[in-house]
């Protein structure tokens, strides 16, 4: 075993939009497992936008990164030496070990995975957080129901491609929103979408429009992933009684879009009556085994179709970060730290 482990750890924080500057390298001892620990070695790191979130010290659901730490992140892992009864050598598990190369843990946040029904790396994409919260979100916050419309924003990304899917499935009116003309057309050929809107080529007003177009009877849901023009375009379209879940917003996480005017979104609240509702999936986390449930057996069907991208190297996990909250990403954002088991 070597003697050295790398991670990456929050160097500064970011005023606006994140930059290279905000992340260091570093390589430090390897932590050795005591009683009751396990060491394990990453395979594959997730990349979400709410990584964003963390790197400020703004008030928050969980605490942020602090200066000098590592960058949090849930990661697929390999244990490798263990003196913990319920975790042995070759185990595969779902750990928050961060952007590390390794991590020590003495089993608390641990989910064992056997990789029978997909690869690896899906244990943090469809199977994983963001398919959990597109399932939640779908299901225990929107309510959605049969026959009905739903928006769905970022509309290819690991969460809007599942929720997209699942509301197809459930016998709904699926209309996506995604950036680029590539990105619409596998929501509609691939996903199954019965539509995508390009917000790349659409100004507030047109995206307005075509929604309306794509929707003439109005929406009942709303899955927001995104905010900015995106919410700005859909909430005039919303039913009366429609309901919103909160899942993202990220437009709005580094400052580069400015936030829809208080009276706009208030407003619309207001006279359509409408239910909105934040949410955390880790509020939910006693909703996974339903959701393995239902989805797992999908996705080894082949019923549910899943695109990632992947980055080599534990040290380009920050150029990819970036280029995530840009919306360079297809589908759901990985960084291949380690080979799968042999």
């Amino acid at each position: 075993m070597t003697e050295t482990m790398q991670r990456i750890v929050l160097a500064s924080r970011p005023d606006a939009k994140p930059e290279p500057a905000n992340f260091r390298l570093e390589e430090v001892p390897m932590p050795i497992p005591g009683e009751g620990e396990f060491l394990a070695r990453t395979i594959w790191l997730s990349l979400d936008p709410y990584m964003r979130g963390r790197m400020s010290a703004a008030k928050s659901y969980a605490k942020p990164v602090e200066i000098g730490e590592t960058m949090t992140a849930q990661v697929v892992a390999e244990v490798v030496a263990s003196h913990h009864p319920d975790y042995a050598p070759g185990d595969i598990v779902i750990a928050p070990f961060g952007w590390a190369s390794h991590g020590i843990s003495d089993g608390t946040m641990i989910e064992k995975i056997d990789g029978d029904a997909a690869p690896l790396s899906a244990y943090l994409g469809v199977l994983g957080m963001p398919g959990t919260t597109a399932w939640v979100g779908l299901n225990d916050i929107a309510a959605a129901q049969p026959g009905e419309t739903i928006v769905v924003s970022a509309a290819t990304g690991a969460v809007g491609s599942l929720v997209g899917q699942l509301a197809k499935l459930k016998g709904m009116r699926v209309i996506g929103v995604a950036g680029g003309a590539e990105k619409c057309a596998y929501a509609v050929e691939e996903l199954g979408f019965d539509t995508c809107l390009d917000h790349r080529a659409l100004d507030k007003a047109e995206l307005t429009e075509a929604i309306a177009k794509a929707a003439p009877d109005g929406v009942h849901v709303y899955f927001e992933n995104v905010g900015g023009k995106t919410l700005e375009a859909t909430l005039p379209n919303m039913r009366d009684f429609g309901r919103i879940a909160i899942c993202g917003m990220i437009a709005w996480y580094s400052g580069a879009d400015n936030p829809a005017p208080a009276p706009v979104v208030w407003g619309a609240i207001l006279r359509q009556k409408l239910r909105v509702q934040g949410f955390i999936v880790f509020d939910h986390w006693n909703r996974r085994p339903a959701f393995l449930e239902e989805v797992a057996p999908l996705v080894k069907a082949g019923k549910i179709t899943f695109r990632e991208t992947v980055e080599d190297g534990l040290q380009n996990a920050p150029a990819a970060f970036l280029r995530l909250l840009e919306g360079g990403n297809f589908g759901k954002q990985l960084v291949r730290v380690g080979a799968d088991p042999a």
